[in-house]
């Protein structure tokens, strides 16, 4: 069994036995993939608790990155390979599915592009090494400004770097164009302006638009907007849903 769901942020109630006693018959050989903003976020016995609860699920969890992850704590992390693509391993059972790879999955080969612009940053954000940074700070925060503190709570490492395009293409190449599922955080750009036109296309929705229009699959699973609902068929946008993978 695969189930897809969307941002997490950290918690994972949803995964409790009240919300989805599925995972009574499930196994370490089946799947939650959550599409981005899993929440890796800060090293407190908090999230310490929380992975470990996690980790003690009967399913294994899968993520792909969203925006809102500690980069710096993610590319610390020793690089394996899982089932034929790169993976950080936060817990034996709990493993980050890197930009622009590619990972077969009960047969079926899954393309993933983590990664989002953050759109909660209009006011700015402030670097902490700034000599004005404390003044700025409680500025913001008196006057209720939507901005993000630079390797606190925002990291340029959000979008993917010019090598994480190029893997991706490469990957794309070597099964020519054609998988059976894709999965990222944020939406091709088409796809984002339908669902809010106040989002400003960026380098990785545009990637992504290129994806879509040369990449043959089944679905488009994705998160970031805060919603549940499908868009053109075959674009399913996650939050707090559950849905099970199923193949024609």
């Amino acid at each position: 069994m695969i189930y897809v769901t969307g941002d997490c942020h950290g918690d994972f109630h949803r995964f409790g036995m009240k919300h989805f006693p599925e995972q009574k018959e499930m196994d370490r050989n089946d799947y939650i993939i959550i599409c981005g903003d899993f929440g890796f976020w800060s090293d407190t016995p908090e999230e310490k608790y929380w992975l470990n609860w996690l980790e003690g699920k009967p399913f294994t969890t899968l993520w792909v990155d969203g925006n809102h992850e500690n980069f710096t704590r993610l590319n610390e992390l020793p690089v394996h390979t899982w089932r034929g693509g790169k993976v950080h391993f936060i817990h034996p059972n709990i493993i980050h599915l890197m930009r622009g790879q590619l990972y077969n999955l009960e047969g079926h080969t899954f393309f993933t592009m983590g990664g989002a612009q953050s759109h909660d940053i209009q006011d700015g954000i402030l670097d902490p090494k700034a000599p004005d940074f404390e003044q700025e700070y409680w500025f913001k925060r008196r006057t209720r400004q939507w901005f993000r503190v630079k390797g606190v709570s925002w990291w340029p490492e959000e979008l993917p770097s010019e090598e994480e395009y190029e893997e991706a293409v490469r990957n794309l190449e070597r099964v020519n164009w054609r998988v059976d599922c894709i999965l990222t955080h944020c939406a091709p750009t088409s796809i984002q302006q339908k669902l809010d036109r106040n989002y400003i296309p960026d380098r990785l929705t545009d990637f992504l638009q290129m994806v879509k229009r040369r990449c043959q699959f089944n679905y488009w699973f994705l998160g970031h907007y805060h919603r549940n609902c499908v868009v053109d068929d075959r674009f399913i946008v996650q939050w707090e849903q559950m849905a099970e993978l199923q193949w024609e």
